[in-house]
């Protein structure tokens, strides 16, 4: 069994997420400890967060308070309710959260059954409960669990499954090709995403990115695809490679097959109105990209963003690595469409989308409005195997996720200023 703690500044961001999974029947409550009971058992975002309001009022100073951790065994594992309730309490006593109000959400949605367990790590005082060598305690008692319920020891798979760890591309590293082929060789098998599009804007989190070539060969059209290193500010950053070098999986043919495969797929995938409410408290409840981005990073979602030379924005893709989704923003819904966007980054003017499901709570006190900022959460690398990136995604998916991707976030946002500024001098010209 795999454990992962992530933490953030954004509570209700690690409840609505679960929250979510309920209420579209992708998910369920399993156990709630210390919590406050409702009449008929049934909870929404808000009463959850009742529970943990003391603690963070109380609160001094810590700024990532909050604790999403997931706990997944061997997918060939069989784990019923009760078992998960005894495990999510046994962990949480041995790390020290014991006594801690928590809630542990089990997910259904894919074939792999894990659990989440939200909860904060400052006591009734507002202390922080220490998590010194938490990573080590953490591994021993998953090895104390798998013994107690006779699971799949992960410790083998973890040694295998890190000789094939695979990361965004450094160009000045060298050996580019052996790079970008570690990359686009596993992409496939571990992510759904319906177009080339949608392609290269996932290749972009590892600095990489594809163009289609055509040519005429004895007489016929033939189609290729060219894949390209890129630099931190998504910038060419050497000469590009030809798709056979690396395999048929990187070639044009076999990326459709897997297109229309993922098409049938993401037709009716359960994940679809998660990411899509997620998405549109994100934009109902921020004012900027910086913010908007960064409020989805904290569950697990990326952005990317594609404009033209004049800083409009013509494209919108989010990449859900809780499900290994790619979506357009369009097809998610036409309200999420790239005009959208466009009209409020650019030009200050917010369209009216309909009201998600779960709305967030309304909280008076004025101490928790003063709460700091969670940073931007970095893209991970492969089940966290270095402290760097202790509270990146939670999510244990037994597969290869990419490493931190560092988008500056204010950076992008001054650059999208100065372009609108550029735009404005010509047209005044």
């Amino acid at each position: 069994m795999i454990a992962k703690i992530g933490r953030s500044g954004n509570l209700y961001g690690a409840l609505a997420y679960n929250q979510l999974k309920v209420e579209n029947e992708n998910g369920k409550i399993l156990f709630a400890n210390k919590m406050i009971e409702t009449a008929n058992g049934h909870y929404s975002v808000a009463q959850l967060t009742q529970s943990f309001a003391p603690y963070l009022i109380a609160n001094r100073n810590t700024e990532k308070h909050t604790l999403h951790i997931s706990l997944n065994p061997d997918p060939n594992d069989k784990v019923n309710d009760d078992r998960y309730r005894e495990m999510a309490e046994q962990y949480m006593r041995e790390m020290g959260y014991g006594e801690q109000p928590f809630v542990v959400f089990k997910h259904t949605d894919i074939d792999r059954s894990h659990i989440h367990i939200v909860s904060v790590c400052v006591d009734e005082e507002g202390k922080k409960i220490s998590d010194k060598f938490e990573k080590m305690r953490s591994m021993n008692v998953c090895r104390e669990l798998e013994s107690k319920h006779g699971l799949i020891p992960a410790t083998d798979k973890e040694h295998k499954q890190n000789d094939k760890v695979f990361r965004p591309i450094d160009y000045r590293a060298g050996d580019v090709k052996s790079q970008i082929a570690s990359v686009v060789r596993h992409l496939p098998n571990y992510y759904q995403y319906q177009t080339l599009g949608e392609y290269n804007a996932l290749l972009s989190l590892f600095n990489v990115t594809t163009e289609k070539v055509e040519g005429e060969l004895q007489g016929q059209l033939r189609q290729g695809l060219l894949y390209i290193p890129l630099n931190d500010k998504g910038e060419r950053a050497g000469h590009p490679f030809k798709a056979s070098l690396f395999g048929k999986n990187a070639g044009l043919p076999t990326l459709e097959l897997h297109f229309a495969k993922c098409k049938e797929v993401l037709k009716d995938h359960p994940t679809k109105p998660t990411i899509k409410a997620a998405v549109t408290i994100a934009l109902k409840s921020t004012s900027n990209e910086q913010a908007f981005k960064k409020q989805l990073a904290e569950q697990g979602i990326n952005v990317v963003v594609r404009r033209n030379d004049t800083g409009r924005i013509y494209g919108i893709t989010f990449i859900d690595h809780n499900s290994k989704t790619v979506w357009n923003g369009s097809r998610l819904a036409k309200e999420l469409s790239a005009n959208t966007f466009n009209d409020y980054w650019n030009n200050n003017i917010k369209s009216e989308i309909k009201e998600p499901a779960v709305h967030p709570p309304k909280i008076s006190t004025s101490n928790d409005a003063d709460l700091p900022a969670e940073e931007p959460h970095h893209l991970f690398d492969f089940l966290n195997t270095t402290e760097k990136h202790e509270d990146g995604l939670i999510e244990a998916l037994g597969g290869l996720l990419p490493e931190a991707q560092g988008e500056d976030y204010e950076e992008q946002d001054f650059a999208n200023k100065m372009k609108k500024k550029r735009k404005r001098k010509r047209g005044q010209q």
